[in-house]
């Protein structure tokens, strides 16, 4: 029988901090402790987050955002801070749990000339870079299990890598020719804190290229390739299009001289077959006969496919996923529970809605 264990959630009032409050909140195996806002400290998180509003027979309290200078020891302890936040902390918050998932980019790298090249920025605390295991399940697995220090995913890199993979993997990839892939986004990527590109009249009805060049994300890419042994090029450009929640990743990559279609068919079912939360769609006819983000909100599931041209050798591979779960929050509970040695699908069996 699992042991239940305390969990805090650092930065509880943005997306990600919701979404994961939201799964939290009905986990068998999890008892959460406190979240934390500094500028909400004292108010109810419902008013932030009012899908999360207790019923009169819903078996718990209302909650209230605390600071994080009140923190408690706790078992587990999610950062949902924005970039740069967590790695300057992350001693104290140590302090506090013996294990920690860490929902920025700050510890994704293990290269640490990435973050000067791609963030802008050294990073302030390169000596726990190591101790970071990345969050991507389906690469890092075995890794996960029992690890004390997790690292979140970017949700565009996540999109890109499970499209890609199975042809990595595989070895099919023809290295000079590189890797194009253009991510279309939903506007909660750019998280709860207003700006001008989220201002209802400005990104109401756009389809707006935003990252032509140097994507972030590119960095996630590049190292999940080389775990494969792949070195490649690889060229991300990103879009905003009319979506709240979704990220459809669309990847053209050239396989070598000799690949077939059986081939391709065979990388993706050996590498996804026995995936919990990755599902191959590639349908011959029907109206979701590929990969699409809008049935996937709410849900934990990447659907992966790909449509393959033998005259130019290029496959054009597929991913959707929803952005703030299997981008986010939903891969942050997924590598929580096999921290802990429990069933990696616990509280993520939400399969997502039609229609919607």
């Amino acid at each position: 029988m699992s042991t239940r264990v305390t969990a805090s959630i650092v930065g509880a009032s943005g997306y990600t901090g919701g979404e994961l409050l939201r799964l939290l909140i009905s986990h068998p195996n999890v008892e959460i402790r406190q979240v934390t806002s500094e500028r909400l400290d004292g108010q109810f998180v419902h008013f932030t987050h009012p899908n999360l509003r207790p019923s009169s027979r819903g078996g718990r309290a209302p909650l209230k955002f605390t600071s994080a200078s009140a923190l408690e020891p706790c078992d587990l302890l999610f950062l949902c801070l924005p970039h740069g936040g967590a790695m300057g902390r992350i001693d104290a918050m140590a302090a506090l749990a013996p294990r920690i998932v860490d929902l920025s980019a700050d510890f994704r790298l293990r290269d640490v000339s990435g973050y000067d090249r791609w963030y802008g920025k050294p990073h302030a605390n390169p000596a726990w870079l190591a101790k970071f295991v990345y969050g991507l399940p389906e690469l890092h697995r075995a890794d996960l299990s029992g690890a004390h220090y997790v690292s979140g995913v970017g949700c565009n890199a996540t999109a890109t890598t499970l499209a890609i993979w199975p042809l990595a993997k595989a070895g099919l990839i023809d290295t000079a020719r590189g890797v194009i892939c253009e991510v279309k986004v939903g506007s909660s990527e750019g998280g709860a804190a207003s700006g001008d590109s989220t201002h209802h009249p400005e990104r109401a009805g756009v389809m707006r290229s935003f990252a032509p060049t140097g994507h972030r994300h590119t960095a996630e890419v590049l190292q999940a390739l080389a775990l494969a042994g792949v070195t490649t090029e690889v060229h991300l450009s990103a879009t905003a299009v009319d979506n709240v929640r979704g990220v459809l990743a669309t990847a053209h990559v050239f396989v070598r001289d000799g690949v077939a279609e059986r081939d391709i068919w065979k990388a993706y079912r050996e590498t996804y077959g026995q995936e919990p939360f990755v599902r191959i769609v590639k349908e011959r006819t029907g109206l979701y006969r590929y990969p699409e983000p809008k049935i996937l909100s709410g849900s934990n599931f990447a659907d992966v496919g790909f449509e393959f041209d033998a005259g130019t050798r290029r496959v054009v591979a597929l991913c959707a996923i929803d952005n703030l779960m299997k981008g986010a929050a939903g891969t942050a509970l997924q590598c929580a529970n096999l921290m802990h040695g429990w069933d990696e699908t616990l509280g993520l069996e939400f399969p997502g809605m039609h229609p919607i």
